[in-house]
Protein backbone atom coordinates (compact mmCIF):
# COMPACT_ATOMS: atom_id res chain seq x y z
CA UNK A 1 0.00 0.00 0.00
CA UNK A 2 1.27 3.24 -0.78
CA UNK A 3 0.48 6.42 1.59
CA UNK A 4 1.00 9.77 0.06
CA UNK A 5 0.85 12.93 2.37
CA UNK A 6 -0.58 16.20 1.71
CA UNK A 7 2.17 17.80 -1.04
CA UNK A 8 -0.34 20.08 -2.70
CA UNK A 9 -1.69 22.49 -0.62
CA UNK A 10 -0.16 26.16 -0.15
CA UNK A 11 1.89 26.79 2.68
CA UNK A 12 0.22 30.20 3.05
CA UNK A 13 -2.27 30.13 6.29
CA UNK A 14 -5.64 31.00 5.12
CA UNK A 15 -7.47 34.46 5.73
CA UNK A 16 -10.55 36.12 5.93
CA UNK A 17 -12.26 36.16 2.76
CA UNK A 18 -9.86 33.52 1.23
CA UNK A 19 -10.69 33.47 -2.38
CA UNK A 20 -9.65 29.53 -2.44
CA UNK A 21 -12.86 28.91 -0.64
CA UNK A 22 -15.51 30.63 -2.00
CA UNK A 23 -16.69 30.69 1.86
CA UNK A 24 -16.26 33.94 3.64
CA UNK A 25 -15.38 32.30 6.59
CA UNK A 26 -12.37 30.01 4.91
CA UNK A 27 -13.17 28.12 7.51
CA UNK A 28 -12.55 24.40 6.63
CA UNK A 29 -10.84 24.45 2.62
CA UNK A 30 -11.17 20.42 2.74
CA UNK A 31 -7.95 18.85 0.95
CA UNK A 32 -6.75 15.70 0.34
CA UNK A 33 -3.43 16.81 -0.32
CA UNK A 34 -2.03 15.59 -3.53
CA UNK A 35 -1.63 15.24 -6.56
CA UNK A 36 -1.35 11.52 -6.03
CA UNK A 37 0.51 9.54 -8.18
CA UNK A 38 0.14 5.65 -8.79
CA UNK A 39 0.31 2.43 -11.16
CA UNK A 40 -2.73 0.05 -11.80
CA UNK A 41 -2.96 -2.19 -9.34
CA UNK A 42 -0.88 -0.59 -7.03
CA UNK A 43 -3.06 1.65 -3.69
CA UNK A 44 -3.16 4.92 -2.35
CA UNK A 45 -4.58 5.93 0.61
CA UNK A 46 -4.91 10.32 1.45
CA UNK A 47 -6.13 11.62 4.44
CA UNK A 48 -9.45 14.03 4.06
CA UNK A 49 -8.80 17.10 6.35
CA UNK A 50 -9.31 20.57 6.22
CA UNK A 51 -6.40 22.57 5.18
CA UNK A 52 -7.10 25.64 8.02
CA UNK A 53 -6.47 23.04 10.58
CA UNK A 54 -10.38 23.26 11.83
CA UNK A 55 -11.02 19.39 13.06
CA UNK A 56 -14.56 18.04 11.95
CA UNK A 57 -16.09 14.54 12.39
CA UNK A 58 -15.29 11.99 9.62
CA UNK A 59 -18.81 12.21 8.38
CA UNK A 60 -18.85 16.23 8.22
CA UNK A 61 -16.79 14.87 4.94
CA UNK A 62 -18.76 13.86 2.14
CA UNK A 63 -16.58 12.39 -0.41
CA UNK A 64 -18.18 12.07 -4.19
CA UNK A 65 -18.78 10.14 -7.28
CA UNK A 66 -15.38 7.93 -6.47
CA UNK A 67 -14.29 5.90 -9.04
CA UNK A 68 -14.49 2.25 -9.05
CA UNK A 69 -12.01 0.67 -6.95
CA UNK A 70 -12.44 3.49 -4.45
CA UNK A 71 -13.48 4.29 -0.82
CA UNK A 72 -14.13 6.69 2.06
CA UNK A 73 -13.79 5.66 5.59
CA UNK A 74 -15.54 8.52 7.81
CA UNK A 75 -13.99 6.37 10.82
CA UNK A 76 -10.18 6.94 9.32
CA UNK A 77 -11.03 10.40 7.35
CA UNK A 78 -9.38 8.93 4.31
CA UNK A 79 -9.80 7.79 1.38
CA UNK A 80 -8.12 4.52 0.18
CA UNK A 81 -8.26 3.80 -3.83
CA UNK A 82 -6.87 0.54 -5.50
CA UNK A 83 -7.20 1.27 -9.74
CA UNK A 84 -7.86 -2.21 -11.59
CA UNK A 85 -6.03 -2.46 -14.64
CA UNK A 86 -8.69 -1.06 -16.87
CA UNK A 87 -8.52 2.23 -15.07
CA UNK A 88 -5.77 4.33 -16.17
CA UNK A 89 -6.67 7.98 -15.92
CA UNK A 90 -6.58 11.48 -14.15
CA UNK A 91 -9.43 11.75 -11.53
CA UNK A 92 -10.64 14.71 -9.70
CA UNK A 93 -12.44 13.89 -6.67
CA UNK A 94 -14.56 16.34 -4.92
CA UNK A 95 -14.85 16.21 -0.92
CA UNK A 96 -17.66 18.26 0.38
CA UNK A 97 -18.48 20.11 3.67
CA UNK A 98 -22.26 21.09 3.70
CA UNK A 99 -22.05 23.11 6.68
CA UNK A 100 -19.41 25.30 5.28
CA UNK A 101 -20.88 24.65 1.90
CA UNK A 102 -16.73 24.38 0.80
CA UNK A 103 -15.90 21.85 -1.71
CA UNK A 104 -12.33 21.01 -2.39
CA UNK A 105 -10.66 18.97 -5.11
CA UNK A 106 -7.56 15.93 -5.20
CA UNK A 107 -5.95 14.85 -8.12
CA UNK A 108 -5.39 11.12 -8.36
CA UNK A 109 -3.00 10.03 -11.60
CA UNK A 110 -3.04 6.41 -12.49
CA UNK A 111 -0.77 5.61 -14.48
CA UNK A 112 -1.23 2.61 -17.27
CA UNK A 113 0.50 -0.43 -16.14
CA UNK A 114 2.14 -1.35 -19.53
CA UNK A 115 4.24 -4.44 -18.09
CA UNK A 116 1.45 -6.23 -16.55
CA UNK A 117 0.55 -9.22 -18.18
CA UNK A 118 -3.12 -8.66 -17.25
CA UNK A 119 -3.02 -4.82 -18.08
CA UNK A 120 -5.89 -3.41 -20.21
CA UNK A 121 -4.05 -2.09 -22.84
CA UNK A 122 -6.71 0.93 -23.85
CA UNK A 123 -6.41 4.26 -22.76
CA UNK A 124 -8.80 7.00 -23.15
CA UNK A 125 -6.51 9.55 -23.87
CA UNK A 126 -9.28 12.30 -23.22
CA UNK A 127 -8.96 11.40 -19.75
CA UNK A 128 -5.38 10.81 -19.59
CA UNK A 129 -3.84 14.70 -19.84
CA UNK A 130 -0.78 13.78 -17.38
CA UNK A 131 1.84 11.12 -16.23
CA UNK A 132 3.01 11.29 -12.91
CA UNK A 133 2.93 14.82 -13.30
CA UNK A 134 4.12 15.47 -17.02
CA UNK A 135 2.28 15.88 -20.05
CA UNK A 136 1.50 13.37 -22.46
CA UNK A 137 0.91 13.26 -25.54
CA UNK A 138 -1.19 10.61 -28.02
CA UNK A 139 -0.28 10.30 -31.79
CA UNK A 140 -2.39 8.11 -34.03
CA UNK A 141 -1.10 6.82 -36.62
CA UNK A 142 2.76 6.68 -35.83
CA UNK A 143 4.02 8.19 -39.22
CA UNK A 144 6.54 5.27 -40.75
CA UNK A 145 8.24 7.83 -42.85
CA UNK A 146 10.29 11.19 -42.67
CA UNK A 147 7.36 12.63 -44.53
CA UNK A 148 4.50 14.05 -43.20
CA UNK A 149 1.16 12.31 -42.57
CA UNK A 150 -1.83 12.91 -41.14
CA UNK A 151 -2.40 12.16 -37.49
CA UNK A 152 -4.91 12.77 -34.87
CA UNK A 153 -3.14 14.02 -31.57
CA UNK A 154 -4.54 14.62 -27.97
CA UNK A 155 -2.54 16.69 -25.84
CA UNK A 156 -3.72 17.44 -22.53
CA UNK A 157 -7.61 16.16 -23.26
CA UNK A 158 -7.86 18.40 -26.25
CA UNK A 159 -7.71 16.60 -29.85
CA UNK A 160 -6.23 17.93 -32.69
CA UNK A 161 -6.23 16.61 -36.12
CA UNK A 162 -2.22 17.17 -37.32
CA UNK A 163 0.94 15.67 -39.14
CA UNK A 164 3.40 13.88 -37.60
CA UNK A 165 6.83 12.41 -39.09
CA UNK A 166 9.75 10.30 -38.24
CA UNK A 167 12.65 12.66 -37.80
CA UNK A 168 16.68 12.08 -37.02
CA UNK A 169 19.35 10.39 -39.08
CA UNK A 170 21.33 7.53 -36.98
CA UNK A 171 18.52 7.99 -34.44
CA UNK A 172 15.74 6.47 -36.99
CA UNK A 173 17.51 3.29 -36.13
CA UNK A 174 16.30 3.36 -32.50
CA UNK A 175 13.83 1.24 -31.47
CA UNK A 176 12.78 4.34 -29.81
CA UNK A 177 12.30 7.01 -32.53
CA UNK A 178 12.15 10.92 -32.40
CA UNK A 179 9.25 12.61 -34.05
CA UNK A 180 7.91 15.77 -35.31
CA UNK A 181 4.37 16.83 -34.68
CA UNK A 182 3.10 19.61 -37.12
CA UNK A 183 -0.17 21.48 -35.91
CA UNK A 184 -2.65 23.43 -38.29
CA UNK A 185 -1.78 27.07 -38.77
CA UNK A 186 -5.46 28.04 -37.42
CA UNK A 187 -5.22 25.29 -34.19
CA UNK A 188 -1.75 25.17 -32.66
CA UNK A 189 -0.01 23.66 -30.12
CA UNK A 190 -0.74 25.72 -26.71
CA UNK A 191 1.75 24.37 -23.16
CA UNK A 192 0.77 27.79 -21.34
CA UNK A 193 2.49 26.25 -18.02
CA UNK A 194 5.81 24.58 -19.07
CA UNK A 195 9.17 26.05 -20.31
CA UNK A 196 7.60 29.49 -19.23
CA UNK A 197 5.01 29.11 -21.87
CA UNK A 198 5.29 26.77 -25.12
CA UNK A 199 2.08 28.13 -26.89
CA UNK A 200 1.21 28.88 -30.34
CA UNK A 201 3.49 26.05 -31.75
CA UNK A 202 2.66 25.21 -35.66
CA UNK A 203 5.65 22.34 -35.39
CA UNK A 204 7.19 20.51 -32.14
CA UNK A 205 10.37 18.36 -31.43
CA UNK A 206 9.78 14.87 -29.66
CA UNK A 207 12.74 13.96 -29.26
CA UNK A 208 14.20 10.42 -28.04
CA UNK A 209 15.71 9.68 -25.13
CA UNK A 210 17.23 6.36 -25.94
CA UNK A 211 20.59 7.91 -26.51
CA UNK A 212 20.53 9.34 -22.59
CA UNK A 213 19.72 7.79 -19.53
CA UNK A 214 20.28 10.34 -17.73
CA UNK A 215 17.26 11.91 -19.70
CA UNK A 216 18.08 15.54 -19.25
CA UNK A 217 21.40 16.74 -21.65
CA UNK A 218 19.08 18.28 -24.33
CA UNK A 219 17.07 20.14 -21.94
CA UNK A 220 20.47 20.86 -19.73
CA UNK A 221 22.25 22.48 -23.33
CA UNK A 222 19.03 24.52 -24.58
CA UNK A 223 18.80 25.80 -20.99
CA UNK A 224 22.26 26.90 -20.63
CA UNK A 225 22.22 28.55 -24.61
CA UNK A 226 19.28 30.31 -23.30
CA UNK A 227 20.76 31.59 -20.30
CA UNK A 228 23.73 32.95 -21.63
CA UNK A 229 21.77 36.01 -23.32
CA UNK A 230 18.35 36.39 -23.22
CA UNK A 231 18.67 38.02 -26.93
CA UNK A 232 19.68 35.11 -28.46
CA UNK A 233 17.49 32.94 -30.66
CA UNK A 234 15.67 31.28 -27.43
CA UNK A 235 14.88 27.26 -28.25
CA UNK A 236 12.62 26.18 -25.22
CA UNK A 237 12.48 22.38 -24.16
CA UNK A 238 10.17 20.08 -21.45
CA UNK A 239 9.62 16.90 -20.57
CA UNK A 240 6.69 14.94 -21.31
CA UNK A 241 5.31 11.51 -22.24
CA UNK A 242 4.15 9.77 -25.34
CA UNK A 243 2.05 7.10 -26.90
CA UNK A 244 2.11 6.05 -29.97
CA UNK A 245 -1.52 3.90 -31.23
CA UNK A 246 -1.81 3.60 -27.75
CA UNK A 247 1.20 1.83 -26.97
CA UNK A 248 3.74 3.82 -24.41
CA UNK A 249 6.92 4.78 -25.77
CA UNK A 250 8.34 6.93 -22.79
CA UNK A 251 10.05 9.70 -21.64
CA UNK A 252 10.62 12.67 -24.65
CA UNK A 253 11.94 15.55 -24.43
CA UNK A 254 9.54 18.67 -26.13
CA UNK A 255 11.78 20.90 -28.08
CA UNK A 256 10.89 23.90 -30.61
CA UNK A 257 11.72 23.43 -33.88
CA UNK A 258 14.16 26.08 -35.81
CA UNK A 259 11.87 26.92 -38.31
CA UNK A 260 10.47 30.57 -39.48
CA UNK A 261 7.85 30.27 -37.23
CA UNK A 262 11.01 30.21 -34.52
CA UNK A 263 11.99 33.30 -36.37
CA UNK A 264 8.95 35.30 -36.61
CA UNK A 265 8.74 34.70 -32.56
CA UNK A 266 11.55 36.73 -31.82
CA UNK A 267 10.45 39.64 -34.56
CA UNK A 268 12.52 38.32 -37.65
CA UNK A 269 11.03 37.67 -40.78
CA UNK A 270 9.17 34.37 -41.28
CA UNK A 271 10.91 34.18 -44.92
CA UNK A 272 14.32 34.80 -43.78
CA UNK A 273 17.04 32.33 -44.98
CA UNK A 274 17.49 29.45 -42.53
CA UNK A 275 20.41 27.21 -43.42
CA UNK A 276 21.22 24.31 -41.31
CA UNK A 277 24.52 22.45 -40.74
CA UNK A 278 24.25 18.96 -41.50
CA UNK A 279 28.19 18.00 -41.72
CA UNK A 280 31.37 18.86 -40.45
CA UNK A 281 32.30 20.23 -43.94
CA UNK A 282 29.91 23.10 -42.35
CA UNK A 283 33.54 24.34 -41.37
CA UNK A 284 33.70 28.38 -42.66
CA UNK A 285 36.95 27.57 -44.48
CA UNK A 286 37.55 26.82 -48.60
CA UNK A 287 38.25 22.98 -47.72
CA UNK A 288 36.38 20.40 -46.65
CA UNK A 289 37.00 19.08 -43.19
CA UNK A 290 37.57 15.55 -43.83
CA UNK A 291 39.77 15.13 -46.86
CA UNK A 292 43.28 17.04 -45.17
CA UNK A 293 42.88 20.04 -47.53
CA UNK A 294 40.80 19.07 -50.15
CA UNK A 295 38.69 22.23 -51.94
CA UNK A 296 34.98 22.36 -51.35
CA UNK A 297 33.06 21.83 -54.63
CA UNK A 298 30.94 24.88 -53.46
CA UNK A 299 31.36 27.21 -50.42
CA UNK A 300 28.07 25.83 -48.78
CA UNK A 301 29.12 21.90 -48.68
CA UNK A 302 28.27 20.71 -45.61
CA UNK A 303 24.62 22.74 -45.25
CA UNK A 304 21.05 22.45 -46.51
CA UNK A 305 18.88 25.48 -46.86
CA UNK A 306 15.69 24.53 -44.74
CA UNK A 307 13.35 27.93 -45.86
CA UNK A 308 13.94 31.22 -47.81
CA UNK A 309 13.80 32.07 -51.15
CA UNK A 310 15.44 31.18 -53.70
CA UNK A 311 14.62 27.94 -52.40
CA UNK A 312 17.71 25.05 -52.25
CA UNK A 313 18.31 23.44 -55.96
CA UNK A 314 17.85 27.17 -57.44
CA UNK A 315 20.78 29.61 -58.40
CA UNK A 316 21.76 31.43 -55.76
CA UNK A 317 19.90 29.82 -53.22
CA UNK A 318 23.14 30.10 -50.39
CA UNK A 319 24.00 33.40 -52.14
CA UNK A 320 24.60 35.10 -48.74
CA UNK A 321 25.45 31.95 -46.47
CA UNK A 322 28.94 31.86 -49.35
CA UNK A 323 29.89 34.59 -49.25
CA UNK A 324 30.02 34.81 -45.45
CA UNK A 325 31.79 31.86 -45.70
CA UNK A 326 34.44 33.45 -48.23
CA UNK A 327 35.05 36.66 -45.95
CA UNK A 328 36.00 34.05 -42.70
CA UNK A 329 38.03 32.04 -44.94
CA UNK A 330 39.67 34.85 -47.13
CA UNK A 331 39.83 38.09 -45.32
CA UNK A 332 42.93 39.59 -43.46
CA UNK A 333 43.16 39.90 -40.02
CA UNK A 334 42.18 44.33 -40.22
CA UNK A 335 39.35 43.32 -42.31
CA UNK A 336 38.36 40.50 -40.23
CA UNK A 337 38.41 42.39 -37.00
CA UNK A 338 36.61 45.35 -39.02
CA UNK A 339 33.54 44.48 -40.56
CA UNK A 340 32.98 40.62 -39.22
CA UNK A 341 30.32 42.31 -36.80
CA UNK A 342 28.65 43.75 -40.07
CA UNK A 343 27.79 40.14 -41.07
CA UNK A 344 27.17 37.98 -38.45
CA UNK A 345 25.52 38.68 -34.41
CA UNK A 346 28.98 38.42 -33.14
CA UNK A 347 27.39 37.61 -29.45
CA UNK A 348 25.45 34.69 -31.19
CA UNK A 349 28.57 33.10 -32.30
CA UNK A 350 31.11 33.93 -29.76
CA UNK A 351 29.05 32.10 -27.51
CA UNK A 352 28.40 29.84 -29.34
CA UNK A 353 32.34 28.81 -28.98
CA UNK A 354 31.94 29.32 -25.00
CA UNK A 355 28.84 27.87 -24.84
CA UNK A 356 29.66 24.15 -26.94
CA UNK A 357 33.14 24.34 -25.22
CA UNK A 358 32.20 24.03 -22.33
CA UNK A 359 29.53 21.33 -22.57
CA UNK A 360 31.84 19.63 -24.70
CA UNK A 361 29.05 19.55 -27.87
CA UNK A 362 31.36 17.67 -30.03
CA UNK A 363 28.84 17.30 -33.10
CA UNK A 364 27.37 20.71 -32.22
CA UNK A 365 30.82 22.61 -32.65
CA UNK A 366 30.78 22.24 -36.17
CA UNK A 367 27.87 20.49 -37.74
CA UNK A 368 24.06 19.86 -36.12
CA UNK A 369 23.69 24.50 -35.89
CA UNK A 370 21.12 26.71 -37.75
CA UNK A 371 21.92 30.10 -39.55
CA UNK A 372 19.23 32.79 -39.70
CA UNK A 373 19.63 35.27 -42.25
CA UNK A 374 17.16 38.36 -43.46
CA UNK A 375 19.03 39.36 -46.68
CA UNK A 376 17.75 43.24 -46.39
CA UNK A 377 20.24 45.32 -46.43
CA UNK A 378 22.44 46.02 -42.77
CA UNK A 379 20.75 42.49 -41.42
CA UNK A 380 23.29 40.00 -40.12
CA UNK A 381 23.22 36.30 -39.42
CA UNK A 382 21.78 34.90 -36.04
CA UNK A 383 23.53 31.32 -34.91
CA UNK A 384 20.78 28.89 -33.32
CA UNK A 385 22.41 25.35 -31.83
CA UNK A 386 21.22 22.25 -32.48
CA UNK A 387 21.18 18.62 -31.14
CA UNK A 388 23.31 17.60 -27.92
CA UNK A 389 22.95 13.68 -27.35
CA UNK A 390 26.96 13.89 -27.24
CA UNK A 391 27.32 16.43 -24.81
CA UNK A 392 28.12 16.37 -20.95
CA UNK A 393 30.76 13.65 -21.01
CA UNK A 394 28.96 11.54 -23.50
CA UNK A 395 29.76 11.60 -27.71
CA UNK A 396 27.26 10.82 -29.83
CA UNK A 397 27.58 7.03 -29.27
CA UNK A 398 27.01 7.13 -26.08
CA UNK A 399 31.08 6.77 -24.97
CA UNK A 400 32.77 8.23 -22.00
CA UNK A 401 33.96 11.51 -22.65
CA UNK A 402 36.84 12.65 -20.06
CA UNK A 403 35.88 16.57 -18.22
CA UNK A 404 39.63 17.16 -18.21
CA UNK A 405 39.65 17.28 -22.35
CA UNK A 406 40.83 20.45 -23.57
CA UNK A 407 38.92 21.38 -26.70
CA UNK A 408 38.74 24.69 -28.39
CA UNK A 409 37.49 23.26 -31.77
CA UNK A 410 39.34 25.64 -34.14
CA UNK A 411 40.01 22.61 -36.19
CA UNK A 412 36.87 21.85 -37.14
CA UNK A 413 35.42 25.61 -36.81
CA UNK A 414 37.63 28.82 -39.02
CA UNK A 415 35.25 31.21 -37.69
CA UNK A 416 36.13 29.76 -34.17
CA UNK A 417 39.92 30.04 -35.34
CA UNK A 418 39.80 33.93 -36.51
CA UNK A 419 37.92 34.57 -33.35
CA UNK A 420 40.86 33.35 -30.88
CA UNK A 421 43.75 34.10 -33.10
CA UNK A 422 42.73 37.67 -33.43
CA UNK A 423 43.47 39.62 -30.33
CA UNK A 424 41.31 42.25 -30.89
CA UNK A 425 38.45 39.63 -30.33
CA UNK A 426 40.31 36.29 -28.99
CA UNK A 427 41.64 38.25 -25.58
CA UNK A 428 38.12 40.17 -24.59
CA UNK A 429 35.80 36.58 -25.32
CA UNK A 430 38.70 34.56 -23.02
CA UNK A 431 37.98 37.19 -20.19
CA UNK A 432 34.14 36.71 -20.81
CA UNK A 433 34.51 33.20 -20.69
CA UNK A 434 35.20 33.89 -16.80
CA UNK A 435 32.51 36.29 -16.33
CA UNK A 436 30.11 32.81 -17.71
CA UNK A 437 31.70 30.29 -15.48
CA UNK A 438 31.31 32.87 -12.27
CA UNK A 439 27.79 33.57 -13.72
CA UNK A 440 25.32 31.56 -15.51
CA UNK A 441 27.52 28.91 -15.81
CA UNK A 442 28.33 28.76 -12.19
CA UNK A 443 28.56 24.95 -11.16
CA UNK A 444 25.83 25.45 -8.05
CA UNK A 445 23.57 26.84 -10.58
CA UNK A 446 23.81 24.36 -13.06
CA UNK A 447 23.30 21.50 -10.66
CA UNK A 448 20.06 23.49 -9.39
CA UNK A 449 18.75 22.81 -12.75
CA UNK A 450 19.78 19.21 -13.20
CA UNK A 451 17.92 18.65 -9.13
CA UNK A 452 14.84 20.91 -11.20
CA UNK A 453 14.78 18.57 -13.86
CA UNK A 454 15.38 15.48 -11.81
CA UNK A 455 12.89 16.49 -9.14
CA UNK A 456 9.82 16.44 -12.24
CA UNK A 457 10.79 13.38 -14.36
CA UNK A 458 11.69 10.80 -11.94
CA UNK A 459 9.08 8.60 -11.54
CA UNK A 460 8.96 8.87 -15.32
CA UNK A 461 12.46 8.66 -16.17
CA UNK A 462 12.31 5.28 -13.73
CA UNK A 463 9.20 3.87 -15.81
CA UNK A 464 11.05 4.99 -19.26
CA UNK A 465 14.06 2.63 -18.34
CA UNK A 466 12.06 -0.20 -17.49
CA UNK A 467 10.79 0.01 -21.27
CA UNK A 468 13.76 0.93 -23.12
CA UNK A 469 16.46 0.02 -20.40
CA UNK A 470 17.42 -3.69 -21.79
CA UNK A 471 17.44 -2.28 -25.42
CA UNK A 472 19.84 0.51 -24.63
CA UNK A 473 22.00 -1.98 -23.18
CA UNK A 474 22.05 -4.05 -26.26
CA UNK A 475 22.13 -1.41 -29.10
CA UNK A 476 24.76 -2.53 -31.86
CA UNK A 477 25.54 1.19 -32.40
CA UNK A 478 26.99 1.72 -29.19
CA UNK A 479 30.52 0.51 -30.72
CA UNK A 480 30.71 -2.39 -28.15
CA UNK A 481 30.79 -0.12 -25.22
CA UNK A 482 30.36 -2.39 -22.12
CA UNK A 483 30.17 0.22 -19.25
CA UNK A 484 26.30 1.18 -18.94
CA UNK A 485 24.68 3.20 -16.19
CA UNK A 486 21.68 3.07 -14.68
CA UNK A 487 19.48 5.70 -14.73
CA UNK A 488 20.52 7.18 -10.89
CA UNK A 489 24.61 6.24 -11.95
CA UNK A 490 23.90 8.57 -15.23
CA UNK A 491 22.41 11.22 -13.50
CA UNK A 492 25.49 10.91 -10.82
CA UNK A 493 27.90 10.91 -13.61
CA UNK A 494 26.75 14.04 -15.63
CA UNK A 495 25.80 16.23 -11.85
CA UNK A 496 30.09 15.22 -11.29
CA UNK A 497 31.35 15.72 -15.04
CA UNK A 498 29.65 19.17 -14.72
CA UNK A 499 31.76 20.13 -11.46
CA UNK A 500 35.20 18.48 -12.55
CA UNK A 501 34.21 20.28 -15.79
CA UNK A 502 33.39 23.68 -14.41
CA UNK A 503 36.44 23.17 -12.56
CA UNK A 504 38.98 22.45 -15.52
CA UNK A 505 37.76 25.54 -17.42
CA UNK A 506 38.16 27.83 -14.62
CA UNK A 507 41.53 27.08 -14.59
CA UNK A 508 41.78 27.69 -17.95
CA UNK A 509 40.30 30.47 -18.49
Amino acid sequence: MVSLQAIGCSDDPPTQDDPRTGDPSGACQPSGGGPHWLLEGETVTFPVACATGLELAGDAFEVAELPEGAVYDPAARAVTFSPGPDQAAVYEIEIRVAQTSEVGRVKVGVADDWADPSNVPIVDPTRYPEEYGLPVFFVSPGPEAKEYAPATIVYRGRTYQAQAELRGESSLSYPKRSYTLKFPKNDKLNEPDEAGGFTDRRKVVLASTFDDNSYIRQRLAYDLWNRLDPEHIQIKTYSAVLYVDGEYRGLYTVIDHVNGYLMEDHGYPQDGNLYKAVNHDANFALTTYADDGKAKETLHAGYEKKEGAPPEGEPGAFADLEELVNFVATSDAETFVAEIGSRIDRRDYEDWWIFATFIMANDSAGKNSYHYHDPAPGNVFRFAPWDFNASFGQAWETSREPASQRVDYKGMNLLFRRFLEEPAIGDALRARYDDVLHGVYADDAIQALVDGYIERIDASARRDEARWGEAYRSYEGWSGRTDFTTYEEEIAYVKAWISERWQHQDALY
